[in-house]
């Protein structure tokens, strides 16, 4: 496992502050009450191995198709998250394209999560 730096990462992780939300930083701003909606892009599958509490699901495969699901949302931050973060940056690149201005990606997805936050969800 992998020593984790003052932000919560993995030493060396390539954080992109543009693209990005560490996940210590998306917990405290969600308990400082900032209006966000958490993105699970992940297959069913995965979800039913582990899930973020308050996460909504819509599939990767599904986002372009699906996102109008998601305009009441568009002035509040969009956080969307995978396994380790690379479908999510796919799905924030799509919504971005779509015309969402405020989406990110959790760096490292659920497995970070599980390592930094939430020891209680596992890992897989």
């Amino acid at each position: 496992m992998s020593q984790l730096d003052a932000r919560g990462l993995p030493e060396g992780y390539p954080f992109n502050a543009d693209w990005e939300i560490t996940p210590r930083d998306f917990k405290a701003r969600r308990d400082a009450g900032e209006r966000m909606v958490l993105l699970d892009v992940r297959t069913s599958a995965e979800r039913a191995t582990a899930c973020i509490a308050g996460s909504v699901h819509l599939p990767l495969s599904e986002v372009e198709g699906r996102s109008e699901e998601l305009r009441p949302h568009e002035d509040d931050l969009i956080v969307i998250h995978c396994h380790h973060g690379v479908r999510s940056l796919r799905a924030a690149a799509s919504l971005r394209r779509l015309g969402f201005d405020r989406v990110v990606s959790m760096a490292g997805g659920i497995h970070l999560w599980s390592m930094d936050v939430d020891h209680t969800v596992p890992i897989y």
